[in-house]
């Protein structure tokens, strides 16, 4: 079973090294909106799958993300390949700031006030006109590295594509790593997380920390992607996609956050043709998830291979 994953990955990273240059410039851009979900969905199952704590404030970190990166190339005139990571450190600054105060909350009552953090965050960029232009949004100067500019989506992509695989190896060690199996010990039980050892607290803040990183580079790089910003395209129902990429793809899992991050992103444009129901198929979609897989679309395959490997190991013994 743990071969599965790593073919998968392996045969996906050819095709999404090679395949791009020969591909119609739309679909490159879908590409790398993928890439961008896939690295949001991962830094939320960082806190949600693996940590346990509900965030349903992740686009409010996205949004940090993107603001901070253009306000900084614009405005104080920073490199924006540099003002990225200062960024997305911002973002991680704000997940700490929203931390501080949800130490003693869970379930329910951390969703909503996670969820209220993304409500303010767009109400913030909405009215704060002098600092985010409001509605009309901000124009960001198009990346570029000494004299290549990164003015198409396709010299953009592969950038994109490698910011994203080194993070997904980050990810990959963090959840593996002394860290990991703490947040997975609190995720399961705070009190036996606590006796054995474990700095709930501490891990906690982290995990929030560590999501907003993730949530901040993907803003950033989205703004250098797109080179205009506004505050719709960091609402609150986006945070609600987000929760759905990990819960359709596996909680818990970085594979499931790809499989999740990448269909989900794709999805709406399969349902351009239902454009006014298209939050209410998500919803569904999630219920469904929840209901009838609640693993995700990974527990699917590892429920399959389990089946497989058993029956061909009776058949073995007869």
């Amino acid at each position: 079973m743990r071969r599965f994953p790593r073919i998968f990955l392996l045969a996906l990273f050819v095709v999404l090294l090679f395949l791009p240059p020969f591909l119609d410039r739309y679909i490159v851009y879908l590409l790398n909106i993928a890439l961008l979900s896939v690295l949001a969905a991962v830094g939320l199952n960082i806190i949600t799958g693996y940590s346990g704590q509900i965030n349903l404030g992740q686009s409010g970190f996205v949004g940090i993300g993107a603001y901070a990166t253009t306000i900084l190339t614009i405005r104080v005139g920073i490199w924006f390949w540099a003002a990225l990571p200062i960024g997305a450190i911002i973002s991680a600054f704000a997940g700490l700031c929203i931390a501080l105060p949800c130490l003693r909350l869970r379930g329910v009552y951390l969703a909503l006030v996670t969820f209220g953090f993304a409500a303010v965050i767009e109400t913030i960029l909405v009215q704060w006109v002098s600092m985010s232009n409001g509605p009309d949004g901000l124009v960001v100067p198009v990346p570029h590295l000494g004299s290549f500019v990164f003015d198409t989506d396709l010299r953009m992509y592969y950038p994109i594509l490698g910011i994203a695989i080194a993070m997904l190896y980050l990810a990959k060690n963090i959840v593996n790593s002394r860290i990991g199996r703490a947040f997975v010990s609190m995720r399961d039980s705070e009190i036996a997380a606590q006796a054995i050892g474990v700095h709930v607290t501490s891990y906690k803040i982290m995990a929030f920390i560590l999501s907003a990183f993730y949530g901040g580079m993907a803003g950033g790089l989205y703004a250098g992607l797109v080179l205009f910003i506004s505050p719709d395209a960091f609402g609150v129902l986006q945070s609600i996609v987000y929760m759905t990429m990990i819960v359709v793809g596996g909680m818990g899992s970085i594979f499931g956050s790809i499989i999740g991050g990448g269909i989900l992103s794709l999805l709406p444009e399969f349902l351009r043709g239902f454009k006014g129901f298209q939050e209410f198929l998500f919803g569904t979609l999630l219920i469904l998830s929840l209901i009838f897989f609640p693993d995700g679309l990974v527990g699917l395959f590892r429920k399959n291979f389990t089946l497989k490997e058993f029956r061909l190991h009776r058949q073995g013994d007869q």
